[in-house]
């Protein structure tokens, strides 16, 4: 007899693989005003840990394809689980044994980002090659545990720091580690199956002379740059600018964002079959881009939080709803397609944030003027899409 493979064990593990890549990208964020204080770190040092972060993903990214196609799927998510609780961990320690503090925090990032940058590429097609109904759907659905773990991190994180004192932000971080560390026990024993059929694959050279494949790398840099530019920014904009106490920036800014983006994924994982992909995805960079002026040029406080806030819902389905049209347009993409589109979002991820970063300091530490600064990305995914719909429609 043989027995059925539990897939549900295939999404659990990849919905903590999400919740981890969550804690990896927005713990350390938390902690920025902190660390410019305790350690004296400038904002343009503290956007330099963003972009390290996003750029060692961005390695990983193009060096994946490869490694996966000889290591295979297992070996490599869980490879990813140990990386990311090892960075985390490793924040406990690191900063304060080196001569240089910024140094241990860049290097623990550098490690845990790794393994962030794995879960990325093959999270998603590990659930694409499970036999589910409504791809498109479950898809959102993966990704809105990023916004949940996101939550989560701002969440706990907060009332730790509330009841214990920031000053105890090592211990969190031991904290966070358990999840990825855990988590290597579900991918060790959960079923995976092949994305694509031996041989049938596009390689890489394939998808660079595919002119379509070019428009989903801009869609992904852009929705990269729109999600995580607000993102990575949203507890120092709304401490600093907006200026109210980081309890309350930390719920009002990263947190309202994160459950917003949260919803909207949850929603299009619910209704999607329902909704045209295209016209969501230009309504969303819509939006998008009146959120970025609103909370830039809006001098209330209570404005630029819910400007701030409702940019998360419309940044929700920017990065799987694109993942899901290249799908759609390449199914042979495999895991080249998937590692490819997962490097132009973390470029882009790494671009937003140091762009809002630098003319913040160029501004004289003003990040509502850095936030100003990121406005074309949503332009520019709005022109791809509908580009995207007319040819392909």
């Amino acid at each position: 007899m043989v027995l059925k493979k539990n897939y549900k064990k295939t999404q659990l593990a990849c919905y903590l693989g999400f919740v981890t890549q969550a804690i990896c990208a927005n713990y350390v964020p938390l902690l920025f005003i902190t660390f410019h204080n305790a350690y004296d770190i400038s904002f343009g040092m503290l956007a330099l840990i963003s972009s390290c972060f996003f750029v060692t993903q961005l390695i990983v990214d193009f060096l994946c394809a490869g490694i996966v196609e000889k290591l295979g799927y297992r070996v490599c998510i869980i490879a990813a689980e140990i990386t990311s609780g090892l960075g985390l961990a490793g924040l406990a320690f690191l900063p304060d044994l080196l001569p240089v503090p910024f140094y241990g925090i860049l290097g623990c990032v550098i490690i845990y980002a790794i393994g962030s940058g794995l879960t990325e590429v093959l999270a998603s097609p590990i659930i694409e090659a499970c036999p589910f109904e409504n791809k498109d759907s479950m898809m959102s659905l993966l990704h809105s545990f990023y916004c949940w773990g996101w939550v989560g991190v701002v969440l706990c994180s907060t009332i730790f720091f509330t009841v214990f004192g920031i000053e105890h932000w090592r211990i969190m971080a031991l904290i966070w580690s358990i999840i990825p560390f855990y988590n290597i026990y579900n991918f060790a024993t959960c079923p995976i199956e092949p994305l694509v059929e031996d041989g049938k694959s596009m390689t890489m050279l394939e998808l660079f002379k595919t002119k379509v494949f070019w428009v989903f790398i801009v869609l992904m840099v852009c929705a990269g740059s729109s999600e995580i530019a607000m993102g990575q920014w949203a507890s120092a904009f709304a401490e600093s600018a907006l200026h109210v106490s980081k309890t309350v920036g930390d719920l009002a800014g990263p947190c309202g964002f994160a459950v917003c983006m949260g919803i909207s994924r949850l929603l299009y994982g619910k209704f999607g079959e329902k909704v045209d992909l295209t016209i969501f995805m230009v309504a969303s960079g819509v939006m998008c881009l009146v959120c970025y002026l609103v909370a830039g040029l809006s001098g209330a406080p209570l404005a630029g939080l819910i400007g701030c806030a409702l940019c998360g819902f419309s940044v929700g389905i920017m990065w799987p709803g694109s993942i899901s049209i290249s799908s759609q347009i390449l199914p042979t993409g495999g895991t080249a397609m998937f590692a490819l589109l997962a490097l132009a979002g973390d470029l882009g991820g790494a671009v937003g944030p140091a762009i809002i970063g630098n003319v913040s300091q160029k501004a004289a530490n003003n990040l509502q003027v850095g936030v100003l600064a990121g406005i074309g990305f949503p332009i520019v995914l709005v022109i791809s899409v509908l580009y995207v719909r007319k040819k392909y429609r």
